[in-house]
Parts: C-alpha cells; sequence; structure tokens
C-alpha cells in the first residue's frame, strides 16, 4: 500500500473513533501512530522526488548514493535549474534559449507558456528603461498573440499599463515589477520542463503536510489529541484537559 493511502487509511480510522469530542492520550495517540507501517523505500522516493523536483542537485545525488534510491539522470536537474535562475535573474531572452535547447516541443506546444516569457521580457524592458524597446516589443511579438487570446489582450494591456505610471511600484500594476512575479514564471517554466520529462511537476512532501494539517483541522472538532504543532520539528504536543 502506497504511503498516501496507508496514511489515508489511518487518519480515516482515528476519525471514526472519535465520533463525539474525546481526550486522546499520547499512549493512545503513539500507538496509532506506530501501527503505521511506512516501508523505508517509499520515504527515500518521497524525499528524492522532493529534490529532483525542487532542483537540489547536490543534496538529491548524496541522497541517492546513500539510500541507494533508483538511478535518476542528475544533469536534467542542473539544466532545469539553469532555465530557472535566468528567469528569476530577468535574462528572459537566455531563459528561452536554454529550454529551445532542452526541448524545442515545450513552447511550441504550450503557447500560454510563451505568452508568459514574452510578457517577462516585455517587464523587464520597462524595468530597465528601456520604453521605445519595450513598446515596439509588445507590437510586434506580444499584441498578435493578444488578437487571438482574450486572456492573453487583458495581460499584454494590464502590462504596457506599467507604463502609464510614474511611481509604478505604487500603482494598481506594482505588482508586475516585484520578484514574485519573476517567481511565478519561473516556476511555470519549471512545471513544464518536468512535465516534459515525464516527471511530476510538484513535489509530492508539500501535498503531505497540507494533508497533514487539514486532518488535524478536522480532527480538532471532534478530540483532543497531541498535534503537532510545528511541522519542522513535528513534535508531538499534548492536549489541553
Amino acid at each position: 500500500m502506497s504511503l498516501f493511502w496507508s496514511v489515508i487509511r489511518q487518519l480515516t480510522e482515528i476519525e471514526a473513533m472519535a465520533t463525539s469530542k474525546k481526550v486522546i492520550t499520547r499512549e493512545e495517540w503513539e500507538k496509532k501512530l506506530n501501527d503505521v507501517k511506512v516501508r523505508k523505500e517509499d520515504m527515500n522516493k518521497l524525499v528524492m522526488n522532493f529534490l529532483v523536483t525542487e532542483g537540489y542537485v547536490d543534496a538529491a545525488q548524496k541522497f541517492r548514493m546513500e539510500s541507494g534510491t533508483e538511478h535518476i539522470d542528475l544533469t536534467t536537474i542542473t539544466d532545469r535549474m539553469a532555465v530557472k535562475k535566468a528567469v528569476q535573474s530577468g535574462n528572459v531572452e537566455d531563459a528561452i534559449e536554454k529550454v529551445n535547447d532542452l526541448n524545442p516541443e515545450i513552447l511550441d506546444t504550450n503557447p500560454q507558456l510563451f505568452f508568459h516569457l514574452q510578457q517577462q521580457r516585455l517587464i523587464e524592458l520597462i524595468r530597465n528603461g528601456k520604453v521605445e524597446e519595450a513598446l515596439e516589443f509588445a507590437q510586434e511579438e506580444l499584441a498578435p498573440r493578444g488578437e487571438e487570446n482574450q486572456g492573453f489582450l487583458e495581460e499584454l494591456e494590464r502590462t504596457v499599463a506599467l507604463l502609464a505610471f510614474e511611481d509604478v511600484k505604487n500603482s494598481p500594476v506594482g505588482d508586475l515589477l516585484d520578484i514574485s512575479q519573476r517567481l511565478k514564471t519561473a516556476s511555470e517554466v519549471n512545471a513544464a520542463i518536468l512535465t516534459s520529462q515525464n516527471h511530476e511537476k510538484d513535489p509530492k512532501l508539500p501535498s503531505l503536510l497540507r494533508m497533514l494539517i487539514w486532518a488535524q483541522n478536522q480532527l480538532d472538532e471532534k478530540a483532543a489529541y497531541p498535534r503537532i504543532t510545528d511541522l519542522f520539528t513535528a513534535t508531538l504536543e499534548d492536549p489541553a484537559v
């Protein structure tokens, strides 16, 4: 049974046990936790999945050697991270070139991703004060795509609006110049590359942690039990009685 379904089964049993609000002692709780059998191999795959997806090359290499996890071509991580870093640094042209070197079909088959990269390129031109070049680029490269897609047109209009404000950072469109916009575009490119390489685009570990938080919130309504309040240490906190 997979780790995911083992956790789901155990949570279901615990929730069924707590049909009315009751106190579950640490001893009872730890016995339940110990009854959950998780294979070390599954845990290793979970960790490796996180390291590969997030691009921690050195850590993935060391973990693979120590755990004996199945072979993964780590050079693909290096290439993917080079693309991500280029976008995060504002070097969009370089990022597009690197993506095409990896697999030209990624952008050929994903018009939304290509538009967002071009949009980010426009943002960088505006950020650097290249107004005339930005207007020319918007007209020649982005406007034709906006004519074909209403969503693209709205995003283009919002981006060009950056030129209309003297105090851009405090304008209604100032968020486009924030680092979070670069990170958003970089994340989209990263996910597309992972998909093209038959990898999952999102790591499993954060999803499991979100599921843990959701399950605890559900159980809080029915029982007092030793809960995890700090995900970094996973320390159990005794219930208030």
